[in-house]
């Protein structure tokens, strides 16, 4: 089994899925509730931790504790607009924490605890993970998680950071828009070979917070991002909002209450319009809203078409629209070169939504895919093909870069000072190598030079370390080689410093062997990390810039002996999110909060186990119920006493006991209440073991009747052997009218004096005894086929082929031979 822990994770705003790779196809893992999906939902309460659908079922009772909506937090500062946007509708608190970053404040076992996104994030991978590991019956780590396209490098660093604190191994954070389009390309037979012009699908994904539109060519056995366009603040959240306020300000008019001012009812009435919502996708008359008890014990009624729902929404319709046709732009695809539009996400359902497809690509769109579970199917995949315990089919994922990234590094002899490193639509991963000359460690900027949903352009800042001018005090060449990885993350993964000085003769030999290995090693790194295409891809300025310079160093070697010696140059990085020291920390934390989860829930156990059995013997213990004829009247009326006083006992001062006290209480009881339930059980079963003996004896009876006919099916069993069997008939027989009044005692309330073991012990030693006697097989005789020779039959000798052993059969034939 452990060769199938690969999962693939859609995380959503909302809720949660989970694919595995198996043999035989990606199936989508059920949780502890049998649902696909889980809520993206982490309760805290006095004792532990609440996750997913449970926690999802106590946003209303516990709702300061209940924590949803942390995905859009993630790598974001406290101050950001967006956040402060997004914190107006979330009804728990949040405050700014050390370097401006979110502090979620819940009450946690009874005191105050602040927890920042990523730790929240965390605990819902550790739910995510469990429900995998018992779904797999085996250790779960790594796995690819979905990440939105328009995330920046600090909110992917973020989601790293998380799954890191839960323990997971990331081998990959794919943009959900590139899952959708494998799980779609992946099974498609018919793609046109790589050759011919690849097939161009529209990917629509509208999901509960973000609208993300992309276009993917496809050939056969690889896939390439073309463009791809987003809303990140455009769902299925913000319909509902508009239907919530709707009735609020209906409800307002017509019964006096405000829904606005009372967070649990203003939850209850987003949960209702979301359900209305779904029903008006299939429905265009007017449909009716209730709720009971809504606000001071009001019940309130509403109803809506589906057309004044739209009329509302308009201007989101809008915003859907401009999405559509600026993803259709930067593609440079014509319409007719588009073969199908597919819709994931569930807010692609709203019809409104599908006439827009159609209204702009000019094509119905298609439902092939799942449209809840494309993205983690499409995870489940990658992470197959990425981790080496599952073989899969090739195809070839080339992503492309959302955002240009500029480089910024202190100007000096002549240098630019900046340069756009990788423009939008990029290929992902890609590598590049820089070439700088410097006397001194030097420092670079990373930033996003175009528009992102993110108040700060800034990615990291680079310190090259260990730069020293050469002997004669002139600048040295250092080359830097920079990437966009497979979780799209910028990063500057190594720097070299080329050094050069005059060599003996006595070095030349050795200096050359180690360039030779130099040049080998620098052609291999400034080669991608994948098979993506686009990867090989370096700049040509600086392609042609190395070369020139090796012609340089041909020509200065033939002058003056030199060697070259490159030196790896240590990297000092400062970017966002989490050091290693931190990261350590808050994973010993996670540890500390599933540990003591595991804990609360061995109690919980322990005590609805001995709640459950006070139950359960009370309920069996009346005189005509399934116990009550087993124990005396005296006896019951105590135990029914002492199960009373345990019942009060656990609503009262053992609410709250540790584990052992409820063990030691359950075992206290069942010395009382298993030994009523064991006289039952062998009341219940004494009829039959007795069966079972009498029916054995009356078999063995019969044999030896039919032994004493001489019947041939046993004429082959000896007499001393057959008395053996009498005697063991008489014995047992003797022993069953020796103990019949104790076999059928008439107190069912005392304990029998023989016991349903000791019965099938006296079968078995019965069966054990005649059984190999009188199932005795006969013994085989082997037949001599009759020789060609007549006289081989008749010899002379009175001996018949077939009714002698083998061997004298071989005489006679001998014999006939001699007189021939």
């Amino acid at each position: 089994m452990a060769a199938m822990s690969v999962i693939g994770i859609d995380f959503g705003s909302e809720s949660c899925y989970v694919a595995v790779a198996r043999a035989g196809g990606i199936e989508t893992i059920a949780n502890d509730y049998s649902l696909r999906a889980t809520p993206s939902c982490v309760s805290f309460s006095g004792k532990n931790r609440v996750l997913g659908v449970a926690a999802k079922n106590m946003m209303v009772s516990n709702m300061k504790n209940t924590i949803s909506g942390f995905k859009r937090l993630l790598g974001r500062k406290f101050k950001d607009p967006f956040v402060q946007k997004e914190l107006k509708t979330l009804p728990f608190k949040a405050v700014e924490t050390t370097n401006g970053n979110i502090g979620i404040v819940v009450n946690y076992l009874d005191e105050d605890h602040t927890f920042s996104p990523e730790q929240i994030t965390a605990m819902l991978f550790t739910k995510l993970k469990e429900i995998s590991e018992s779904a797999l019956k085996t250790k779960v780590n790594d796995c690819v998680i979905s990440v939105p396209s328009f995330f920046t490098n600090a909110e992917r660093k973020a989601l790293l950071d998380a799954a890191s604190i839960a323990g997971l191994n990331v081998l990959r954070l794919f943009n959900e828009t590139t899952a959708t389009a494998l799980a779609y390309g992946i099974y498609k037979q018919d793609l046109p070979n790589p050759e011919e012009k690849p097939r161009n699908v529209v990917f629509v994904d509208c999901g509960y917070s973000s609208l993300q539109v992309s276009v993917c060519a496809f050939n056969k056995g690889k896939l390439k991002m073309l463009a791809c366009s987003s809303d990140p603040d455009l769902g299925g959240r913000d319909f509902d909002i508009i239907l919530a306020d709707h009735f609020a300000e209906e409800f307002k008019g017509k019964y006096k209450i405000d829904a606005k001012s009372n967070p649990r009812a203003y939850l209850r009435l987003l949960a209702e319009v979301e359900k209305l919502k779904k029903q008006m996708s299939a429905n265009s008359t007017k449909l009716p809203i209730n709720i009971e008890c809504f606000m001071n014990d009001i019940d309130v009624h509403g109803d809506l078409k589906r057309e004044d729902m739209e009329a509302k929404c308009g201007h989101l319709f809008q915003r859907v629209e401009s999405v559509l046709k600026q993803c259709l732009a930067d593609c440079k695809l014509k319409l007719d070169e588009i073969y199908s539009v597919e819709i994931v996400g569930g807010s692609s359902r709203v019809p409104s939504i599908k006439q827009l497809i159609e209204q702009v690509f000019q094509k119905a769109p298609s439902t092939t895919l799942n449209q809840d579970e494309a993205v983690s199917r499409g995870c489940a995949l990658q992470c197959a093909m990425l981790s080496p315990a599952v073989r899969v089919r090739d195809f070839s994922v080339t992503d492309i870069q959302n955002y240009p990234v500029k480089l910024i590094w202190d100007a000096s002899k002549g240098d630019d000072g900046e340069m756009e490193l990788f423009t939008q639509r990029d290929a992902v991963p890609f590598t590049k190598m820089l070439s700088f000359y410097r006397k001194e460690p030097f420092s670079m900027k990373a930033i996003y030079s175009g528009e992102i949903p993110y108040p700060d352009p800034f990615i990291a800042r680079y310190l090259v370390k260990d730069v020293k001018p050469t002997s004669k005090g002139e600048s040295q060449k250092v080359k830097v080689r920079v990437r966009v990885n497979l979780n799209g993350m910028f990063s500057v993964c190594g720097a070299q410093l080329t050094e050069k000085r005059e060599a003996t003769e006595q070095e030349q030999a050795e200096a050359e062997q180690k360039e030779a290995e130099s040049k080998d090693t620098q052609a291999k790194e400034t080669e991608p990390m994948d098979t993506s295409e686009g990867a090989d891809n370096s700049s040509e300025l600086n392609n042609r810039e190395e070369s020139m310079e090796e012609d340089g160093d041909k020509k200065d070697k033939k002058k003056t002996k030199q060697i070259t010696k490159v030196v790896e140059l240590p990297i000092e990085s400062s970017m966002g999110g989490y050091n290693t020291q931190e990261l350590n920390y808050l994973i010993e934390e996670e540890g500390k909060m599933i540990a003591n989860d595991r804990m609360e829930k061995e109690r919980a156990d322990a005590r609805n186990a001995l709640e459950e059995y006070v139950y359960e013997l009370r309920g069996k213990l009346g005189a005509e119920d399934e116990l009550g004829l087993y124990v005396a009247e005296a006896d019951r009326a105590e135990l029914c006493q002492k199960l009373d006083s345990m019942e009060n006992w656990l609503y009262e001062e053992g609410e709250d006991c540790n584990r052992q006290v409820y063990v030691d209480q359950l075992t206290t009881l069942k010395k009382l209440g298993e030994p009523i339930k064991e006289r039952r059980l062998e009341h219940e079963l004494r009829p039959s073991a007795v069966e079972e003996l009498r029916s054995a004896l009356q078999l063995t009876r019969k044999a030896l009747e039919q032994w004493r006919a001489g019947e041939e099916k046993y004429n082959h069993l000896q007499e001393e052997d057959m008395q053996r069997v009498q005697s063991s008939v008489d014995s047992a027989q003797r022993w069953l009218d020796d103990n019949s009044s104790a076999l059928n005692p008439a107190n069912k309330a005392q304990d029998p004096v023989i016991k349903v073991a000791a019965i099938r012990e006296q079968k078995h030693s019965f069966v054990s005894v005649v059984n190999p006697i009188i199932l005795k097989p006969k013994p085989k005789v082997e037949v001599v086929p009759p020789a060609d020779n007549k006289d081989a039959t008749d010899n002379g000798t009175g001996t018949t082929a077939g009714t002698g052993d083998h061997s004298s059969g071989k005489n006679s034939q001998e014999e006939n031979m001699d007189v021939e």
